[in-house]
């Protein structure tokens, strides 16, 4: 990104949230606006593709905490076009006190500003000092059967880079950048102020240490520019619904030799027709008939891509009862399985033969006329005349 773009873009306006958002709120702006404008949801339609770019390029800077400190001071202290010193034209209480912008005596190099300088421009002394790449969130959706197993998708990512016309350069192709004639490749300049002076980016290069004299069309002389790239990224097994995977490494390139940022997944699984989830336990609903339930039996349960195991039904069995099977549910990070929890529904018959009603009806009069509900009923009883 170059100097101008860092200093002159309102990347809050982009985003559409104010300056003091916190984190949360710009990564939901971020979001939103994303899948809005993502090249996937408007193909063919270049308008949409420049904006997802430059929502991509503020979330880079607004996302990273260094990042964004160092825009937010290097537009308070150079949007207006220099710095106002105190008693100086337009000074007056827009001006800075110099002990809290040097960090002590007039004359000192460091504090706030000389921290600004070294960050955000690098410093005469040094060398420009190496950035870590901005971290990148993205989503996307699994199966059921996928979330559970792992599986390696293609995520479609962009960010800024080096940019692929120029290689970096800035330069038009067939020509190359000229040392700064002005700071001599330093990128910074000297300022005096009185008694003391202070290095700021140069304003020949902006802060570069090169001149471009015919700028890439691409990068407009910047040597960035926003690009589009496809990762393989490997979800591991047992993920689930809206769980955030971080991929180290796999986020923006770094700048000056810097490590890459992470990346982010946010995982979307697809409801599963048979089974559901409890941690890391796969869970099921199976009918039984009565007779199954009251005499007892063993019924076929299916296992999610295995073959069905058999669940043994005790006599008496109440609807609603649920029974574990160990290591069929799903994988735990130490390798360790869950379970399969069943549970069991007994069916009612909607309709009955002859014969299956006079046997229903043998079987009522051999279990006597105790009535279920009586101890329901003297319970509620009891608890009406304690209300009294």
């Amino acid at each position: 990104m170059s100097t101008k773009d860092f200093l002159e873009k309102d990347f809050y306006k982009i985003l559409g949230v104010s300056k003091d958002a916190a984190p949360d709120e710009i990564k939901k702006s971020y979001r939103k606006l994303a899948r809005k404008y993502h090249p996937d949801a408007n193909k063919g339609n270049p308008a949409s593709e420049e904006r997802f770019k430059e929502i991509s390029e503020a979330y880079n800077v607004l996302s990273d905490e260094k990042r964004r400190k160092e825009y937010d001071e290097a537009r308070s202290l150079f949007g207006s076009g220099g710095i106002r010193m105190p008693g100086s034209a337009g000074g007056g209480q827009g001006g800075f006190d110099l002990g809290d912008l040097f960090g002590g005596t007039p004359g000192s190099t460091g504090g706030r500003l000389g921290d600004l300088l070294g960050g955000v421009f690098g410093s005469r002394s040094t060398q420009p000092r190496p950035r870590r790449g901005a971290d990148i969130e993205t989503e996307t959706s699994l199966t059921f059967g996928d979330a559970i197993d792992g599986v390696t998708v293609s995520l479609r990512l962009a960010g800024e880079g080096p940019c692929k016309t120029c290689a970096g350069t800035g330069a038009k192709a067939g020509t190359v950048p000229r040392v700064c004639p002005t700071c001599e490749g330093t990128g910074q300049a000297s300022k005096n102020l009185g008694n003391f002076a202070f290095s700021e980016p140069c304003r020949t290069c902006r802060g570069r240490g090169l001149v471009v004299d015919d700028p890439c069309p691409v990068c407009s002389g910047s040597g960035r520019a926003m690009s589009t790239r496809t990762i393989s990224a490997r979800i591991p097994a047992g993920v689930g619904d809206g769980q955030r995977i971080k991929l180290k490494g796999k986020g923006a390139p770094g700048e000056r030799g810097g490590p890459a940022g992470d990346l982010y997944v946010r995982v979307h699984v697809t409801p599963d027709q048979v089974f559901g989830r409890s941690g890391h336990n796969l869970t099921v609903t199976v009918p039984v008939t009565f007779p199954e339930a009251a005499l007892g039996a063993e019924v076929k349960v299916p296992a999610h891509r295995a073959m069905p195991v058999n669940v043994r039904i005790p006599a008496g069995t109440p609807s609603g009862r649920t029974f574990r099977v160990r290591g069929k549910g799903v994988r735990r990070s130490d390798g360790t399985m869950g379970d399969l929890l069943v549970t069991v529904d007994v069916q009612v018959p909607k309709q009955l033969n002859d014969e299956a009603r006079e046997a229903l009806e043998t079987f009522r009069k051999a279990a006597g006329d105790a009535d279920p509900r009586d101890e329901l009923l003297r319970r509620a009883k009891d608890s009406r005349a304690k209300d009294r």
